[in-house]
């Protein structure tokens, strides 16, 4: 790491999610000077509000770009690619992009980052092992039964603190320009095998229900769910699921030099943490 990027700061978008607050803690824990973007932060940043983009991005060196809610809906890439001219414009001279695996949509966004002519990396990162546990799929884990419009189809889950650990190596060390990083979890599993391993970690039972698409759907939007995330969670569950990611990624291998975290261990240090103790049934 140079000098000059030493004294500058890392803007960290979606600060306060996922992937970001893991993030924000690892570089603040490294003495890196970090900028939170998020709605909630004191100088906010949201991507619906462009007159927000340019504040956060004084003095900025380098990016973790994290859209919301993913880079798959509509819009997306004119987004991306708005926000990656602004952020070079401004003095910006490293991006790491958090893509989609599987999702073609993605690809557009990419492309603008990776022609940006500054130093890229991207993140495609598969699904989520904390999605059971820290979003939409936490409460049907604590309610004893998961309903998804998804079948037999072998998922490698990937650990978010997996995906936060690359991030700040290619934020702000060297070795990472230039690199696609497919990440994901250390062996295939399907969701039905997922939710069991959860109900072995918990000692309780846990069932998965699979539904059909359609069913699921009518059942999300009598709930009050929004439109455009039904339409998204269905892209997510019947396209990106229909097994063009069934295979396992090298990039944790890669850009950390070790095996990443299984699925199995982040079961049980998650059940160690007591929140999917609330709600039980029998």
């Amino acid at each position: 790491m140079t000098k000059e990027r030493e004294r500058k700061t890392v803007l960290v978008l979606g600060g306060t999610g996922k992937t970001g607050r893991r993030i924000v803690e690892r570089l603040q824990g490294s003495g890196m000077p970090v900028r939170v973007g998020s709605r909630s932060a004191a100088e906010p940043f949201d991507w619906a509000d462009r007159a927000t983009w340019a504040p956060v991005l004084q003095g900025v060196g380098s990016v973790y770009v994290s859209y919301y809610p993913d880079l798959a809906v509509p819009g997306a890439p004119e987004s991306v690619g708005a926000f990656t001219e602004l952020a070079v414009a401004s003095g910006v001279s490293r991006l790491v992009l958090l893509s989609g695996r599987g999702e073609d949509e993605a690809r557009a966004s990419e492309r603008l980052v990776q022609s940006a002519g500054v130093e890229w990396t991207i993140l495609r990162s598969s699904w989520f092992s904390q999605n059971f546990s820290e979003d939409y799929l936490l409460e049907p884990v604590l309610g004893g039964e998961v309903v998804l419009p998804v079948g037999n189809v072998p998922e490698p889950f990937v650990d978010v603190d997996d995906i936060a650990e690359v991030a700040v190596a290619a934020l702000i060390e060297d070795g990472h320009a230039g690199q696609v990083y497919e990440l994901t979890g250390p062996r295939l599993l399907t969701f039905a095998e997922a939710i069991a391993e959860i109900s072995t970690a918990t000692g309780r039972r846990i069932d998965f229900v699979q539904v059909p698409p359609d069913d699921y759907a009518a059942a999300l939007t009598a709930e009050g769910t929004p439109p455009g995330v039904v339409e998204l969670l269905m892209y997510l569950f019947t396209t990106v699921l229909d097994g063009r990611n069934s295979h396992l990624g090298d990039g944790v291998q890669r850009a950390l030099g070790r095996a990443p975290r299984d699925f199995a261990d982040y079961a049980t240090d998650t059940a160690a943490t007591g929140i999917w103790d609330k709600g039980q049934t029998s």
